[in-house]
Order: structure tokens, then sequence, then C-alpha cells
């Protein structure tokens, strides 16, 4: 199965699952597994090379990677740097009226601004439909 890595802030997570289960589910439909690195692991706060290394190994072994960035996160921005100086496309996802980043702008190959859930949906929907699968 293929995969997506997700690049979220840790401390932001949480006000996100609506938006990550209406991803996974996009996804799910392409046969393309949604890889959250938060969810997935957990790291000491001396652990920060083994939690790099972890993240760049995971973004390496996907096809693609989604980021969410309503709320700007340094993290995700190394991890969208290091994808793209891998091939990795990105999409960049953000609420509408979040700051633009554009650092994060200037790296992803697709960016997605969403209102609203069903908004997020049909976006990624035609995504999917038009760039990956």
């Amino acid at each position: 199965m293929k995969s997506a890595y997700f690049g979220i802030s840790l401390s932001k997570r949480p006000e996100f699952n609506q938006e990550i289960e209406i991803l996974r589910q996009c996804l799910r439909e392409k046969s393309v597994e949604l890889k959250v690195f938060v969810d997935m692991y957990s790291f000491a706060p001396n652990q920060e090379k083994q939690m790099m290394d972890k993240a760049f190994a995971e973004i390496e072994a996907c096809e693609f990677m989604v980021v969410e960035l309503s709320h700007k996160a340094i993290g995700v921005g190394v991890e969208v740097g290091y994808a793209r100086a891998r091939n990795i496309p990105v999409v960049y996802l953000r609420r509408k009226g979040a700051p633009y980043s554009t650092t994060v702008g200037g790296c992803s190959d697709f960016e997605i601004e969403y209102e609203n859930l069903e908004e997020l949906d049909r976006k990624m929907r035609l995504f999917m439909e038009e760039k990956i699968v």
C-alpha cells in the first residue's frame, strides 16, 4: 500500500481530528495510508536526534507528504524542506485566513486553503484525482 506522511504541530494536533479523518478517508479510497507522525511516535525531550532521524526515514518511505500548517510550526517546516530536497511531493493545507508560510509555500507542489470540512474533502479529492493517483 502507498503511504503519505502527515506533518502537523504536536501541540495543535488535537484541534484537527476531523480534518485528519477526512484525509484518511480520501486517501484510503485510493489505497494510500495516511501516516500521522505525531500519533505514531513519542520521544523524550532529549531524543531530538532520534526523533528527526525517524521522521526523515518515514518521509523517505512515503509517496508524498501532506502538512497542515494553519498554525506555523518550525519542525514541520524542517520536514517540508527535507521532503523537497528528496523530491517528495508536498501538499500544503491551511484553514482560510490562517497565516501563509512563504517558506512552506515555496517548497510545496500543491496548496489547499479550506474554509470548512466539506471544502477540504472536495479539494483533497480533486488533488488525488489530478495530481497523485
